[in-house]
């Protein structure tokens, strides 16, 4: 059975109560419906998903993932360790997205990666240990703790919809760090809730809603 990501009316009120702009935008969209994203139910397999998806279209990262279920049977530290370089690699990785993932199970399966510390970690200890894993940044680090253990307060200035979104709310040609972080501070503890609905409004959610941003000139 699918997991989403869950929030409901004591999220929605407080982000409500918090800011006026997000909350016309809430309603616009929660009058259609509730927001539905999957959650990865297992933390390895997150952190490899990610690793996968790097640089390649949704498509296209469900494509080679689908091949390793099918190849591997199921995507574990021992199975990916079982592997050679050249099963792994031709499920449709590039060597170095494979040699990380290889890298990666062996650590998790020698004990030097502990899945279950990371997971009981506050969110900035958790995306510094991700992060020490080679070919996970930040940004991924964020999404894996958001979209995989479920942390609500996950809002990334490094999202570029994340950013779109905020400008189409808020209506600013551009989102600095310095109004991010007064965004980030309104919408606390519930950034990965907002989150969701400036994903929304960036894929054009809100009809009319546009993005402020400067055009690029041609050149």
């Amino acid at each position: 059975m699918t997991r989403y990501f869950e929030y409901g009316e004591v999220e929605l009120a407080h982000l409500r109560a918090a800011d006026p702009k997000l909350a016309a935008a809430i309603d616009a969209i929660e009058a259609r419906g509730h927001i539905r994203r999957a959650m990865d139910e297992d933390l390895f397999q997150s952190v490899v998903r990610s690793i996968v998806g790097q640089q390649i279209s949704t498509a296209a990262q469900e494509t080679v993932w689908r091949r390793m279920v099918e190849r591997f049977g199921a995507v574990t530290p021992e199975t990916l360790c079982a592997a050679s370089e050249e099963d792994v690699q031709g499920c449709g990785l590039t060597f170095r997205k494979t040699s990380y993932i290889k890298d990666f199970a062996a650590s998790v399966r020698g004990g030097c990666f502990d899945l279950d510390a990371v997971a009981a970690m506050d969110d900035e200890a958790a995306i510094d240990a991700l992060c020490s894993i080679k070919g996970i940044g930040r940004w991924t680090a964020e999404m894996i703790l958001l979209f995989c253990l479920g942390r609500p307060d996950i809002l990334s200035f490094g999202d570029l919809a994340i950013q779109r979104g905020m400008r189409m709310v808020y209506r600013h040609r551009a989102i600095t760090p310095q109004l991010f972080a007064k965004y980030r501070r309104r919408l606390r503890p519930y950034g990965s809730t907002a989150s969701l609905f400036f994903w929304e409004v960036s894929h054009g959610a809100i009809e009319g809603l546009t993005d402020p941003a400067p055009k690029k000139r041609r050149s």
